[in-house]
């Protein structure tokens, strides 16, 4: 039976919620749905912190790596920070160069949600409402987190008033060393045959790539650091890994271990992709609980969502939720040692 409390609560609305299972134990904030830490035993039994984290959630407000948090209306890049739904033009912020990223300047991992302790875990809400970030129609969106023995899951839910675009993920960093190395050493599996390619801003660009003899191919394990700095022109365009790998399996679709303490991490997801990012440009962030800031590619950040940019490439854009539509997703986190 998993044990859910509220350990801070404060003032402006902000609360900190910890959720402890016989496995695992998870430190949760509703400003941002932020995962702020999650401990997991290696071989041993020792537990350490195996994500990326603020010295202080509120942290989030001045951190553009999005450390831990949900992210939307839309997560990853809309091209040109605007899009066209139902004959109608929508500007949104270009907060990343040129592009809209992760819901725009005050995006969901800045917003405090309504919060209620459920089995297992905890419900957040949140109401978007109609304009918010140039995005249409009032959403509502529900996130629960439950924790159950070894497996940390995610599910979304939501539904909005008018068409709009909808596309949610967690962006938690992990580091199964418990933050004592960085992530070159760490092995990693995606099934996955093809990568969204992506241009010298890491926007998806509507073309794929075939992941065979390429950096690209982690269908069987391969250390992350092991082809990162190939001569490849996709690595260059991102400075390393942050490309949305088209999975093709129903579950268990990304391992990720760590050899040397043994904890493997093994993600099943209803979602078409996971944009694997190694952290790339981490360096000169906020604060983390460490006491300094982290450097790049210290954490490697699995986000599973919606096709990046589908509503410039995809003919029949799943980012497009309908009125009344009821969008539904669920990832999960299982952590297992070896």
């Amino acid at each position: 039976m998993t044990q859910v409390q509220v350990v801070e609560q404060r003032a402006n609305g902000v609360a900190i919620y910890k959720l402890k299972s016989d496995k695992l134990t998870l430190l949760a904030s509703n400003l941002g749905c932020h995962v702020l830490e999650l401990q997991a035993p290696d071989r041993t039994g020792q537990c350490a912190d195996v994500v990326l984290g603020f010295a202080d959630v509120e942290d989030c407000a001045h951190d553009g790596s999005y450390m831990g948090a949900v992210v939307g209306r839309v997560a990853n890049r809309i091209g040109g920070a605007s899009f066209v739904l139902n004959g109608k033009r929508y500007d949104l912020a270009a907060n990343n160069g040129v592009n809209h990223l992760h819901g725009g300047v005050h995006g969901f991992n800045q917003k405090i949600f309504d919060a209620e302790i459920i089995d297992d875990g905890i419900r957040f809400s949140y109401l978007s409402p109609d304009g918010e970030e140039g995005y249409p129609g009032n959403l509502k969106l529900d996130v629960l987190y439950q924790l159950k023995d070894n497996a940390f899951s995610i599910a979304y839910q939501a539904v909005c008033d008018q068409d709009t675009l909808a596309n949610f993920t967690n962006h938690m960093y992990f580091n199964l060393s418990g933050n004592l190395e960085h992530i070159e050493e760490h092995e990693l599996r995606v099934c996955a045959d093809q990568i969204a390619c992506v241009d010298e801003n890491c926007l998806a660009n509507g073309s794929f790539m075939q992941v065979t003899q390429t950096p690209f191919d982690f269908r069987t394990f391969h250390k992350i650091g092991e082809r990162i700095h190939a001569l490849h022109p996709q690595l260059k365009n991102a400075g390393g890994y942050d490309h949305a790998f088209v999975l093709n399996a129903k579950n268990e679709q990304i391992v990720l271990r760590h050899p040397a303490s043994g904890r493997t991490l093994t993600i099943s997801t209803t979602l078409p992709t996971a944009q694997v990012y190694t952290g790339n440009f981490l360096s000169g962030g906020c604060m983390g609980r460490q006491g300094r800031p982290y450097e790049n590619r210290e954490g490697v950040a699995l986000e599973t969502q919606l096709l990046p940019n589908s509503i410039h490439i995809e003919k029949h854009p799943s980012v497009i939720l309908r009125k009344n539509q009821i969008f539904q997703a669920k990832t999960s986190y299982c952590f297992t040692v070896e």
